[in-house]
């Protein structure tokens, strides 16, 4: 597991974007935001179910704002760097709406042989997808960006974990996929879900495959001072 971090000062830009949408999730409630927190500690530039189940084990209490950020997928860029463009994109997005609240925005991918493996198109593409990890080692990396606008505070790192997964036949694929919504998930897979039947080892953290490493972020939000659990 290896992480890389940099904090940096930010550009005085202005643009305008679509208002976003507004969510409070809060233990195991989730509702529109109508002023009910006035000034979150937190905002989670993602609707992404899984990052917010995982921020949550963290974090009691943060708005929901879909950043509508296009993530890029240029295999010319290193993986880390990629990632944390698109962390970068997200986060950025939502900070210039709401430049008074700590924006995170975080992105993640598969990386075979350094190519990039986002979302398959449909299940044809996660069947080759799969057949291709099939009995090797890859990497996922997160992505992940703080930002305070108004502070001109922003802290970007990434953390990568290494993934074998077992020699899969026809069937296996198959199988998984009958099990397994795959068509939203990085790399056609997710190893929350059905993961004994694909995977072997795992080095690294395990959130961080999931969509955030939230013992790295859970360190830098306590450098914020931000409370974390």
């Amino acid at each position: 597991m290896t992480t890389v971090k940099r904090d940096w000062e930010l550009p005085d830009s202005r643009c305008q974007f679509p208002d976003p949408i507004w969510k409070l999730a809060s233990g195991n409630r989730e509702w529109d935001f109508v002023g009910a927190m006035k000034h979150p500690p937190i905002i989670l530039a993602s609707v992404s179910p899984r990052r917010r189940d995982l921020l949550r084990q963290i974090v009691p209490e943060f708005g929901i704002v879909d950043s509508f950020a296009t993530e890029l997928h240029d295999a010319s860029m290193a993986p880390r760097r990629l990632c944390e463009v698109n962390a970068e994109r997200k986060a950025w997005l939502v900070a210039e709406r709401y430049p008074d609240h700590l924006v995170l925005g975080a992105d993640t991918l598969v990386f075979l042989d350094d190519e990039p493996l986002g979302k398959p198109s449909d299940l044809d593409e996660a069947r080759r997808m799969l057949g291709r990890l099939s009995g090797r080692v890859h990497m996922v990396v997160t992505g992940v960006c703080l930002i305070h606008r108004s502070g001109a505070r922003a802290r970007l790192f990434s953390e990568a974990t290494y993934v074998r997964f077992r020699n899969l036949s026809a069937e296996d694929i198959e199988e998984y996929l009958k099990l397994v919504p795959v068509l939203d998930k990085a790399g056609s897979y997710a190893i929350q879900q059905e993961g004994h039947r694909i995977v072997d080892r795992v080095e690294g953290s395990m959130s961080n495959v999931i969509g955030l490493p939230l013992e790295s972020l859970r360190a830098a939000l306590d450098q914020w001072g931000t409370a974390v659990a």
